[in-house]
Parts: structure tokens; C-alpha cells; sequence
């Protein structure tokens, strides 16, 4: 769900494979991340995405489409951009990579073991201008240097958006399988499989908070039959077309569902702050077009607190910024981002210092 956004970047330092990123640093209110100290650029070829910290704080895991291949591949590197090493087949799709809390084991999701160098990508209808393709990912667990691979899920349909528990014991994910797309949570080995949303809808990108307990993710239930048929369309025919999102948190049980956001803009990408309290997600609900009744492709970081107060924008600029996370212990925040004009259609990682 990336989007190809007109970037602002103008100062920058090289040094080595990262490029400090000064620009936003101007306090006229317009383009200052307030809460962001050192912006700094990891990546620089291809297109990235969803860079997730290891539970040491010390390497990234991260998607990126580079090298001329067809379709995203695993790669993990040092916080300060070094050491860059592909992980992951060199063939299929990959996507949703994440550590285990003993940096020892990595899992994704990934169509390695399809023939074809990528998936074939479901036919956009002539009325939708985006979509996101469900591609019939199955989750792997690897070493961290990618050897080892192992599949534990099995499914003719889209299982993919894992990401394990604290404790390393249980994984949740988004899935396919039933016909919808569901919330379901399973142990780290990929057995004992169960459900945990059931209405009918999207609901993915589910995030353990830091003590397990609880799990956010984003969803978008139809109401009016023409909603209906427009999603059960997507579900036939493998893909989801851009739609409303809120963000939600639960038990990790499935009970105790809450719904955080209700503003008719696309909530999404949640993750928890360190402090278990707030969630941090993108959203582009500040770029309301009233001319044409929508809202625009500029999405921007925000906090809100679990008890639905508080909610805080990070940063303020005119690029797509999103898939924050935190680093366990607070002090800095990676994201994703089209803020480089050298590179306008496509997105980076980049890591900042926290300033509360």
C-alpha cells in the first residue's frame, strides 16, 4: 500500500551509506517533525518499506524491490544503514518481515515456494485507479541470515503481516483463508491456529503491544450493499481497493475490541510506543480536498493514546511518511518515507532520534 507522492528534501550529508536529513528542521510550523531530531536516510537504491528494529535495538529487517528483480525481497541491515544483506530467496515475493525477540530467527512472508519469479498480479477494475494485491503468500521462519528457511503456514490464499509476540511464543497475522480477510494468531511453530475478528470486512496489520496482552490493527467493515459488493468483489478476486481504515485494539484473545479512530480518512500502519499507552499509526486525515469531497495521498505520523484521547500529529510535511516503529527502548523511531527528491516515485528508511 505505498504510495508514489512529490517529495521535499533539500540539505543533506553523505556520510558512508546514510544522509542526514536537516530540511525539516525549519520552525515556521510547516515542515518541522517536532518530536524527530536527526532524520536520517538508510536506504538509497530501490524501492523499501516496513523496516522493523530487532528487540537489541541494533539491526533493521526490511522489505526493498532492487537489483532489477521483479517483486520485494528480504533484506536486513544495521541501524546506521551498514551491512545491507539480502535474506531471503532470490525468487517470489516477499513482504512482513519481522525479528524474533533472540535475533537468532527472522519470519516473513513470501510466494518462494510458487514457481514463477513473482506472482502474477490480479486485474485492476477500470473504475479503481489503486490496488493492493492479495498475492498467495505462506509465512517462513529462517535463521537471521536466511538459511534454514521453513514454512509454517499452508493456505491457497493470502497469509502474510506476521508479527511474533514478546515473549516469542505466538505469532499473529492477517489472513485469506476463510473467504474474508481476518485477524488470526497461532504458536511460533505455525500450529494451533485461531481466529480472532470475525465481521465481515478487512481487518490487517495486526501489532503485539510490548507486554503481549493487546494487539492493534486497522479495519474497514462494509454498511451499504454497495460496499458489500464491492468487497466481496476484492475477495474473489484477490485484491483490496483503497477504502477507510480505523484503528482498533483488542485483547489478544479477541476480546475487548476498540475502536480508536472514526474519522472517514485511511488510519493505518499501527505499532505500539514502548510504554504500551499509545499507538503510533499513518493516516491522511489533515489532507481533506473539500473541492472533490476526499481525502488526498498525504499521509503523516500520529499518536493517540489507548484510551482514545491525546491524539498528536509527528510529522508535518507534503510527503507520504508511514510504517513506523519504535525502538524498544524509546529513543528512536523508523519509518518509511518519499521525502527524497532524487528518488520521487519511490519510498526509503529512514531513523530518527525520539525527543519527548
Amino acid at each position: 500500500m505505498r504510495k508514489t507522492i512529490i517529495v521535499v528534501l533539500t540539505t543533506f550529508l553523505l556520510s558512508g551509506c546514510v544522509r542526514e536529513d536537516r530540511s525539516l528542521e525549519r520552525d515556521d510550523g510547516r515542515f518541522v517533525d517536532r518530536q524527530m531530531k536527526n532524520v536520517t536516510q538508510l536506504t538509497f537504491e530501490g524501492d523499501n518499506g516496513e523496516a522493523y528494529f530487532s528487540r537489541d535495538g541494533l539491526r533493521l529487517i526490511y522489505q526493498s524491490n532492487r537489483d532489477a528483480y521483479g517483486c520485494d525481497k528480504i533484506w536486513i541491515m544495521n541501524v546506521d544503514g551498514s551491512d545491507k544483506r539480502m535474506v531471503s530467496p532470490p525468487h517470489g515475493a516477499h513482504t512482513c518481515s519481522f525479528f524474533f525477540p533472540d535475533g537468532e530467527k527472522i519470519l516473513f512472508a513470501s510466494t518462494s515456494h510458487l514457481p514463477g519469479d513473482c506472482p502474477p498480479r490480479p486485474k485492476r477494475p477500470h473504475t479503481v485507479h489503486f490496488i493492493w494485491p492479495l498475492f498467495p503468500y505462506d509465512i517462513f521462519v529462517a535463521n537471521a541470515d536466511g538459511s534454514g528457511l521453513k514454512r509454517i503456514t499452508d493456505s491457497p490464499k493470502y497469509d502474510a503481516e506476521p508479527i511474533v509476540s514478546p515473549d516469542g511464543s505466538q505469532i499473529v497475522f492477517g489472513s485469506q483463508r476463510d473467504g474474508d480477510f481476518d485477524i488470526y494468531i497461532m504458536n511460533a511453530d505455525g500450529s494451533r491456529v485461531r481466529r480472532l475478528t470475525d465481521r465481515v470486512g478487512y481487518d490487517g496489520g495486526p501489532w503485539f503491544s510490548p507486554d503481549g496482552k493487546r494487539i492493534v490493527w486497522r479495519a474497514w467493515y462494509p454498511e451499504t450493499e454497495e460496499e458489500l459488493a464491492l468487497w466481496r468483489d476484492c475477495m474473489e478476486n484477490d485484491y483490496i481497493v483503497g477504502v477507510p481504515l480505523d484503528i482498533w485494539v483488542m485483547d489478544v484473545d479477541g476480546g475487548n475490541k476498540v475502536r480508536l479512530t472514526q474519522n472517514g480518512a485511511t488510519n493505518w500502519a499501527p505499532s505500539w510506543h514502548p510504554d504500551g499507552n499509545r499507538i503510533i499509526f499513518s493516516s491522511n486525515m489533515d489532507d481533506w480536498h473539500a473541492d472533490i469531497e476526499k481525502f488526498g495521498h498525504n499521509f503523516e505520523l500520529y499518536l493517540i493514546k489507548v484510551d482514545r484521547t491525546g491524539l498528536e500529529r509527528i510529522t508535518f510535511n507534503n510527503v507520504f511518511d508511514s510504517f513506523p516503529m519504535f525502538s524498544p527502548d524509546g529513543r528512536k523511531l523508523v519509518f518509511a518515507s518519499n521525502r527524497n527528491p532524487e528518488k520521487p516515485r519511490a519510498t526509503d528508511i529512514f531513523i530518527a532520534d525520539w525527543v519527548e
